[in-house]
């Protein structure tokens, strides 16, 4: 996704490095204290950054929020690819995805997913970057299944983008339980039973 508007000029290296880490910091305290709950005061004193640095690359934080949508959407994405990609397939994809959830009892929920219930209904440009982002994600997802399924891996009755399409709105559910459960069984029920029911996993 892109990170820098088209009327702005291009950054150096080491304001390019500034903005990551600025955004790095946003998403960070987002998801652990919501949108409404972090400042850009907040941000710029995690960033290390001085108040002419933040508002040089973050005139109001509507712009950092959205920032943080891309940044998220981006990491979850590269992270589908990975484990999809590797030789384990969907059995990787599977245990990282638990393992993730395991690591904070689902605490925060899903770094995207988290965001649908802040923004969704009062800011319009936010959510069609969250649904640009949970598009990518399935498309990711879709990707690494057809590869399993070309190589036969899969069932060949399965159809890899409505079974990615399952597997996120799963996910989704999933982790909403274990999030205000602070447990995360019912997330690995889920997974696991789709996983059965789909690819005799």
């Amino acid at each position: 996704m892109a990170e820098e508007t088209s009327d702005r000029p291009r950054l150096t290296h080491k304001g390019a490095r500034t903005r990551a880490r600025i955004v790095e910091e946003a998403a960070a305290l987002i998801h652990e204290r919501g949108v409404a709950g972090t400042t850009l005061e907040d941000v710029k004193v995690a960033a290390e950054v001085s108040g002419s640095q933040m508002y040089h690359y973050f005139p109001d934080k509507n712009e950092l929020v959205q920032a943080v949508i891309d940044y998220q959407a981006d990491a979850i994405v590269n992270r589908q690819r990975q484990a999809l990609g590797s030789a384990n397939g969907v059995e990787a994809w599977r245990n990282m995805v638990i393992t993730a959830a395991e690591r904070t009892k689902a605490k925060g929920g899903c770094q995207l997913g988290s965001l649908v219930g802040q923004l969704a209904e009062t800011d319009p440009e936010a959510r069609a970057l969250i649904a640009a982002g949970f598009d990518q994600w399935a498309a990711a997802i879709g990707d690494g299944l057809r590869s399993l399924h070309a190589d036969g891996k899969l069932p060949s009755g399965i159809d890899p983008d409505d079974l990615a399409t399952t597997l996120l709105a799963t996910l989704q559910g999933g982790l909403l339980l274990a999030q205000v459960l602070r447990d995360p069984s019912p997330f690995e029920t889920a997974i696991d039973t789709l996983l059965a029911l789909a690819i005799g996993r």
